[in-house]
């Protein structure tokens, strides 16, 4: 409700955002590398506080709830996932060391990490790191969206993956991701338009503001910002189709 933010006094990065978001629905927020998508991301997971307005959670402002307990309630899924060194186990129970390994994969199933991790020489005892494993940065993916899924949080927060994917990875991920969404408050850092028709709501964020907001087919009649990143995004996948199109 009304949240500026600046990460240095006088600098500000976000002015007058206001975000409705009812349980179970997806909201995406798009825009310009810098517009502050990843600032809001970091607010709503509570990595920081607003500098002004404030943001609350089933009506009570998130500053009331320990630090520790809100979090617990996120999941986030970055494209670039950390994963810290140790077995494939410990990384995807990380938010619940107690559970079993049959908690674990199910999580892994769901998330579509359970085949290559079959395929890792030690399984779930297979360390993240060693040069033995020679995992990829969507299996990586995989297995973050495994450890959200194992989380049960009720909001998650993805940063969609990006083209360095490929097809068949990126496939996995957004499969897994759909699995993870279903029924949960969501929100997305949408890097391609094309991949977030069915949001509930997407707001457009440039230079600190949102400057649109409405359903991918409203933002398209509007002929604004996003109409305008839109087209320019499906041209650069037209010319990358022709340019990879067999000669005759």
């Amino acid at each position: 409700e009304d949240v500026g933010f600046s990460y240095e006094a006088g600098c500000p990065v976000l002015l007058d955002i206001d975000i409705d978001a009812p349980a179970g629905s997806l909201t995406a927020i798009v825009g310009p590398t810098g517009a502050g998508k990843t600032t809001i991301a970091n607010l709503l997971a509570r990595f920081y506080d607003p500098s002004s307005g404030r943001i609350t959670m089933d009506g009570v402002d998130v500053r009331a709830f320990r630090r520790a307990d809100y979090l617990g309630r996120f999941g986030v899924v970055l494209q670039d996932a950390y994963l810290f060194p140790g077995t494939v186990r410990e990384n995807v129970r990380y938010a619940r060391p107690d559970v079993g390994d049959d908690a674990i994969l199910v999580a892994c199933e769901a998330a579509g990490a359970l085949p290559f991790i079959e395929r890792l020489p030690g399984g779930l005892d297979t360390i993240i790191g060693s040069g033995e494993t020679g995992m990829s940065h969507g299996q990586f993916q995989l297995l973050a969206i495994a450890r959200a899924a194992l989380a049960r949080p009720d909001v998650l927060i993805l940063d969609e993956a990006t083209g360095s994917l490929d097809t068949r990875t990126e496939i996995h991920v957004q499969r897994g991701l759909r699995t993870l969404m279903a029924g949960r408050t969501t929100f997305v850092i949408a890097h391609r338009l094309s991949t977030i028709r069915e949001a509930d709501l997407i707001l457009v964020i440039n230079d600190g503001h949102i400057v649109e907001s409405g359903s991918h087919h409203e933002l398209l009649s509007a002929h604004g910002l996003y109409y305008r990143m839109y087209e320019a995004q499906r041209g650069g996948r037209d010319q990358e189709a022709e340019t990879r199109a067999p000669l005759p």
